[in-house]
C-alpha cells in the first residue's frame, strides 16, 4: 500500500473513491455496509463515500457522497492521504459531524453509528439495528488507526 497527495491519475483496472473519516466527540461515523455479496466490503463497516464520476475531483466527490448517503454537507474536507492498493485509489478526507447523529439520513447501507477507538482497535462495532456486533473493513479500521495515530 502507499501513501501520496490527491491527484487524478488512476490506472484503468483501479476505481478511484473518496472517502470521509467523519468525526464528532472522539469518535468516527461509520457505515454498515448492506450484506451482497457482490458489493466490496459486505456486512462491513467502512466509511461514507464512493467512486469518483469522471472529471470529478476527489474532494467535490467526497462532498456529493455523502449529501447522497446521509443528507450531509461537508463545508471543508481536509485531505489526509491517499491509499493505494489493487482495489483502488482511496481519497480520504476528514471533517467534524457537526450535526446530532439522529439528523442523519441513511440513504445506503444497513446501519450507521459513531465508532470509538476502542471499537476501531478492536476491529468490531456494535449495530444498534442489527443488535449484533460487526467486523470494520481491514482497510478501513487501518485508515483510522493511522489518523488516530496522526493526532497524537
Amino acid at each position: 500500500m502507499s501513501f501520496s497527495s490527491p491527484t487524478n491519475a488512476t490506472p484503468n483496472n483501479v476505481r478511484s473513491v473518496a472517502l470521509a473519516i467523519l468525526h464528532q466527540d472522539g469518535q468516527f461515523l461509520m457505515q454498515l455496509r448492506d450484506n451482497i455479496p457482490t458489493i466490496i466490503y459486505p456486512d462491513r463497516w467502512g466509511f461514507f463515500g464512493g467512486h469518483l464520476e469522471r472529471g470529478e475531483t476527489p474532494k467535490i466527490g467526497v462532498k456529493r457522497e455523502v449529501l447522497e448517503e446521509i443528507n450531509y454537507q461537508i463545508e471543508n474536507p481536509i485531505f489526509f492521504c491517499r491509499y493505494d492498493d489493487e482495489v483502488a485509489l482511496r481519497y480520504i478526507f476528514h471533517a467534524p459531524l457537526t450535526v446530532p447523529i439522529n439528523n442523519l439520513i441513511l440513504q445506503e447501507g444497513a446501519d450507521l453509528g459513531l465508532v470509538s477507538p476502542d471499537a476501531v482497535k478492536k476491529g468490531q462495532c456494535y449495530s444498534e439495528k442489527l443488535g449484533e456486533v460487526r467486523p470494520l473493513g481491514k482497510i478501513h479500521q487501518q485508515i483510522l488507526l493511522d489518523f488516530m495515530s496522526s493526532l497524537s
